[in-house]
């Protein structure tokens, strides 16, 4: 084995470190990258503002990105889910998980109303640079049609009102729900349903004002909620700063739903 400090000897150096001294060791440059050089040492200021409007191109590029696959902010339309959510509030949601496989119980989705629940629909705004932001995820959407309610059931489960106590029960499963709004009744409506496989069955927090899938069992869809409709689940309120906080799935409601479903 030959030493390769011995290759050194004569003052060569390694091929690593070498270049030569017309710079033919570094990357070389077209000539529409030197002219764009030249101009740019001519026009300074006009250098920076290319540089500014690169940076804003790859933050809305981001930004789309982000909203087409990791979050979205909506604004909540109505008092449906009070006192967890409040009309107005902006909220965040998560677009990792889904899938009806994915969500659980007790999660809040923001699904995409296909069915026809809202009895109004919101007109696409007019206006060119908030309909830019919105599709780029930098505002919540306004003039497309979504719900935010939370999972009661999902597929298989048999979901009830009432028991005789006046509360919900799910497989056979009484469940105190903490998240209703005070002084609200877990329904005024009575059902019986079993929730098909790739479906949902929600419901508001603020029962006695909210459009719910007791309310639409007697249309098409029997008031579930598909697979394809659910766009994320809700995990945080963003704004107003005062009402900013995390939403997390309560497990203490449903968590002996499980055990006893597959105890029958």
């Amino acid at each position: 084995m030959i030493d390769s400090a011995a290759d050194n000897q004569d003052g060569g150096s390694s091929p690593s470190s070498h270049s030569d001294d017309n710079g033919a060791g570094k990357a070389a440059r077209t000539p529409w990258g030197r002219a764009f050089d030249r101009w740019r040492s001519e026009h300074p200021q006009a250098g920076h503002v290319i540089d500014f409007a690169v940076v804003v191109v790859i933050a809305l590029v981001l930004s789309f990105i982000i909203k087409t696959f990791l979050v979205q902010p909506f604004v909540i339309p109505s008092e449906s889910m009070e006192d967890t959510f409040l009309e107005g509030d902006r909220v965040v949601v998560s677009k990792l998980s889904t899938s009806v496989s994915h969500v659980r119980r007790g999660d809040i989705i923001v699904f995409r109303d296909t069915d026809g629940w809202l009895t109004e629909s919101n007109e696409p705004t007019s206006n060119p640079v908030r309909k830019g932001l919105e599709m780029v995820g930098l505002l919540p959407e306004t003039g497309t049609q979504y719900l935010i309610k939370r999972i009661i059931g999902v597929g298989g489960d048999r979901v009830v009102c009432c028991t005789d106590d006046g509360r919900v029960s799910v497989n056979g499963t009484a469940i105190s729900e903490t998240y209703l709004k005070p002084g609200s009744i877990p329904s005024e409506k009575e059902f019986d349903v079993t929730v098909p496989q790739g479906k949902l069955w929600v419901m508001g927090d603020n029962r006695q004002h909210s459009g719910d899938s007791r309310y639409h069992m007697g249309d098409a869809g029997g008031g579930f909620v598909d697979d394809d409709q659910v766009v994320g689940t809700a995990f945080a309120t963003v704004w107003p700063l005062n009402r900013l906080s995390w939403h997390t799935n309560p497990e203490s409601v449903f968590g002996t739903v499980d055990a006893q479903s597959a105890a029958k």
